[in-house]
């Protein structure tokens, strides 16, 4: 008779005649993976309730939703006010000619039903035009260098971390000499260089020339802070388990880097990219206002705030240097804040709910 005190395998082994008979243990890799999968699941689903309880965090991405709208929409929005941002208007009925010369009469001088955001002094040309495509140049630099950026600084951190030794030791040695340089000096030294090497290649076709310029010298210049970030998060993440039973199942090093270890980095690389967005928006306006960076007519930011100090507009036309100035600060703003909920959100010992 059956002891009841056993287990219900003990009685299901004896009531085979003796022969044991085991099933197979669970895969305890396979396991893992579901458990890394939830916890990630569970990961950005927290992150995502913590960013939308937050008034400025939902706040500061419906700004960045609507520029990122206003600069992919350009062409449709500058075609229904019925301007471009290219066309002067430099006779009598748009500019005075006798007492305010080269400024905008009073009607085209704000905004108005056919120039939504006025004219600019000086050349007539419409400033909501300009604005939009401005809006495109931009972020289209600062979205660019930062892509450049943050996967050279991901996947070289991610090297120096993962070999360590030699590979560790030369990488590292890379990223003190990226950072000892002054950025804003190198980028300013640099971007004329760049733009006269891009000249007679396949590049050199309209404004591509200094976007092109920009892109390279701002993401080529900004990846080691992010490397140096992804190597201390790899040198403790290497020595995991799941790594090491990749190893043992034969993984080779770049499926290990690409497939194990990289996406258990991409919060740091997601809260970088954040922060460095309007880091790089800020610094194209900064040469461009320089005069280094995008160059009239090609419209940008910064390009019109050099064009509003360089006549000396911005004393009896402070519009035309308000505008481009308040959507720069406005972006850049909401950019930052975005970053900071999301390092908030991203932050398992974030004290904020």
């Amino acid at each position: 008779m059956p002891d009841p005190h056993e287990s219900p395998s003990r009685q299901r082994r004896a009531s085979a005649g003796g022969q044991v008979s085991t099933l197979p243990p669970p895969d305890s890799a396979a396991a893992e993976a579901a458990g890394e999968i939830a916890s990630a699941r569970s990961l950005l689903s927290t992150a995502w309730l913590r960013i939308r309880r937050s008034r400025i965090a939902i706040g500061s991405l419906a700004v960045v939703v609507l520029m990122v709208l206003f600069a992919a929409l350009a062409p449709v929005l500058v075609a229904i006010e019925g301007s471009d941002p290219f066309t002067t208007r430099i006779g009598p009925d748009f500019l005075d000619n006798f007492y305010e010369p080269g400024l905008p009469l009073q009607y085209y001088r704000y905004p108005s039903a056919e120039h939504w955001l006025g004219l600019e002094p000086g050349l007539g040309r419409d400033i909501f035009a300009r604005m939009a495509y401005g809006a495109r140049v931009s972020l289209t630099i600062a979205l660019l260098s930062t892509v450049v950026s943050v996967v050279l600084g991901t996947v070289l951190g991610a090297a120096a971390g993962y070999f360590g030794g030699k590979v560790d030791m030369a990488i590292s040695r890379v990223m003190d000499l990226f950072l000892a340089f002054p950025h804003l000096l190198l980028v300013l030294s640099l971007t004329p260089i760049m733009q006269s090497r891009l000249h007679g290649t396949a590049l050199d076709t309209g404004s591509l020339v200094p976007i092109a310029s920009l892109v390279i010298i701002l993401g080529f210049f900004g990846w080691a802070y992010l490397a140096r970030v992804v190597r201390g998060q790899v040198l403790s993440i290497r020595e995991q388990e799941f790594v090491e039973a990749a190893k043992a199942y034969g993984a080779s090093h770049r499926s290990i880097i690409f497939r194990q270890i990289i996406p258990n980095v991409m919060g740091v690389v997601l809260v970088y990219a954040t922060m460095m967005i309007p880091i790089n928006i800020t610094a194209e306006a900064a040469l461009s206002f320089l005069g280094v960076g995008v160059k009239d007519p090609t419209p940008s930011w910064g390009q019109m705030l050099n064009a509003a100090q360089e006549g000396n507009w911005y004393l009896s036309d402070p519009w035309f240097l308000a505008v481009p100035a308040g959507a720069l600060v406005i972006t850049v703003l909401a950019f930052n804040l975005l970053g900071d909920a999301v390092r908030d959100a991203l932050d398992p010992k974030s004290s904020r709910s």
